[in-house]
């Protein structure tokens, strides 16, 4: 069995179609109006971009989206959850502002904004499923709440999921500050006291106090650790790093349990657009945008998040990748670009562990509109 995926590339053609034009034939040929019923609140559950960051999906784009929700009889608000992180986007105040800021207001979007898990990420269910590392996750309420939703995903690098498409904005997106925390447990930061400088930075900007300047450096103290990563990102000297060889696959099955419970009672009624332009190393978490690893690629639609990230995946790495970027190696088509930009990761783990809980097929049709 496989599974549909329909794809409109980034060149214009002799159609000469705008990308409104795409986004529009590609919801229809995927058929996503049939996930919307007539009066669903329908979640529009994308990335606003954490602020500093200007490769997030177009807010025209979204807009678009958002009329062929209202035509189909929904009645859409575009949302996301709390960030794990400190930042931009880890209150539902500031994550609002910084939505709007990035252009995507009522005015230009259509749509109202509903951060999903509440003023402090405190808006949020248990849900069962049958995974292999959860019997139940965090899923922030009104993405439970939503009677159906449309995910709209950037595709592009992340240095610890390997890449960031529609399964990691399910499970990131869709649970609340509780939830990231259950999915980044396994990582825990490793500190090379020979290359600590002792600035005490990362001290700093922990958000839970995990880290502590000692008179030899740096300690941690792993029971408060909730695996952000900001420590690693800060450190002038290169001195903190994660267990990759321990922890990146239990990270990525935890991330795929999460996706599978953020759709757990929407059986038919989501749908998924892959945007695979302005694919940078990092995800949009980063307050900045680095350059393109490849050029662009196009738009994906589909019913399934597990092929749609699969033909993803194959689509970036089908590509030469760009002379001058953060690609490290992988320059040639077919070459795993993702791990060209960080090494220790393997972007597939999640798609074949969502395939083995069942959140969706990894064979998949491509089907060029």
């Amino acid at each position: 069995m496989t599974s549909s995926v329909y794809f409109a590339g980034a060149a214009i053609g002799s159609g000469r179609k705008n990308t409104l034009d795409k986004i529009n034939d590609l919801f229809a040929a995927a058929g996503l109006a049939a996930c919307i019923r007539e009066g669903d609140l329908t979640a529009v559950k994308l990335h606003f971009g954490e602020w500093g960051n200007d490769t997030y999906i177009n807010p025209v784009w979204v807009r678009e989206v958002v009329d062929r929700i209202s035509a189909a009889g929904g009645n859409p608000f575009l949302t996301d959850t709390a960030t794990l992180y400190s930042g931009a986007r880890h209150n539902a105040v500031d994550h609002l502002k910084t939505a709007i800021r990035h252009g995507f207001g009522f005015e230009v979007t259509g749509a109202p904004i509903v951060i999903a898990d509440g003023l402090t990420s405190g808006n949020w269910r248990k849900v069962g499923i049958a995974g292999e590392r959860f019997d139940q996750v965090k899923i922030a309420g009104d993405i439970l709440d939503a009677g159906s939703m449309i995910v709209l995903s950037h595709v592009k690098g992340h240095g610890m999921a390997g890449f960031g498409g529609a399964i990691k904005n399910l499970a990131m997106g869709c649970a609340p500050a509780a939830g990231k925390k259950d999915q980044h447990q396994g990582l825990l930061p490793v500190i090379d006291q020979k290359v600590c400088a002792g600035c005490g930075g990362c001290a700093g900007v922990c958000p839970t106090g995990a880290l502590e300047e000692t008179a030899g450096g740096v300690g941690l103290k792993a029971s408060r650790c909730i695996g952000c990563g900001e420590c690693m990102t800060i450190c002038p000297t290169g001195a903190i790093d994660f267990n990759w060889a321990e922890g990146v696959a239990p990270f990525m099955e935890m991330m795929a349990e999460y996706a599978l419970g953020a759709v757990v009672g929407k059986e038919g009624r989501v749908g998924y657009l892959n945007f695979l332009v302005n694919i940078t190393p990092d995800c949009d978490c980063c307050p900045w945008s680095d350059g393109r690893i490849v050029p662009d690629i196009g738009i994906l639609a589909s019913t399934d998040p597990v092929a749609i990230d699969a033909a993803s995946f194959d689509l970036v790495n089908a590509q030469q990748g760009i002379a001058g970027s953060r690609l490290l190696c992988n320059h040639a088509p077919g070459e795993d670009k993702f791990r060209g930009v960080a090494p220790y990761t393997d972007g597939t783990i999640q798609i074949r562990h969502g395939e083995r809980i069942g959140l969706g097929r990894t064979a998949y049709e491509l089907i060029e509109i």
